[in-house]
């Protein structure tokens, strides 16, 4: 689905970079063709800057994602969610990031928590990069204590991953 959506701004590598700046932060397009996380409005001059491309690209970004129907439903149906990885260490509670040997594998999610729960450790969020985005997706596991060593050992020995990273 991914590919079909990014495909749909061939040859238009600025907007590219727009709608993939959209989809990696979950920022929605609404009706009025306004960039907005839930009700709050991000300037396009702001996008552009980030991305380093004109104001007028991103409004024109908009402006065909408004235009074509299946943009259209995912780019006002997106939605971002918070990631507490960087702030769980300062709550007590425990980071764990994997890096998969193959992220298009079947069943990396459901080996690690696996592993996890036979440590008894309660599962608060986890979040995987959509390996569409990027080039080495992870796993971040955020459990409701800190992680033992010896979890860190079992999660290193799964043939579905690359290597283990607690914070």
């Amino acid at each position: 689905m991914w590919s079909e959506i990014i495909g749909k701004f061939k040859g238009m590598p600025s907007q590219e970079k727009v709608v993939r700046l959209l989809l990696e932060r979950g920022f929605q397009v609404d009706g009025q063709g306004h960039v907005v996380s839930g009700r709050i409005e991000i300037p396009h001059t702001q996008i552009a800057r980030e991305v380093g491309v004109d104001r007028r690209v991103v409004d024109a970004t908009t402006e065909m994602i408004l235009r074509d129907e299946t943009l259209k439903r995912v780019f006002m149906n997106i939605h971002s969610i918070a990631s507490f990885k960087d702030v769980a260490p300062l709550l007590g509670l425990g980071v764990v990031i994997i890096t998969p040997d193959n992220a298009q594998n079947i069943g990396i999610l459901s080996d690690v928590t696996s592993v996890i729960s036979r440590f008894n450790l309660s599962i608060r969020q986890a979040v995987t990069d959509d390996p569409f985005f990027t080039d080495e997706p992870k796993m971040t596991v955020i459990t409701n204590d800190v992680i033992p060593g010896e979890l860190v050992s079992e999660l290193r020995k799964l043939k579905s991953v690359k290597s283990v990273t607690i914070q």
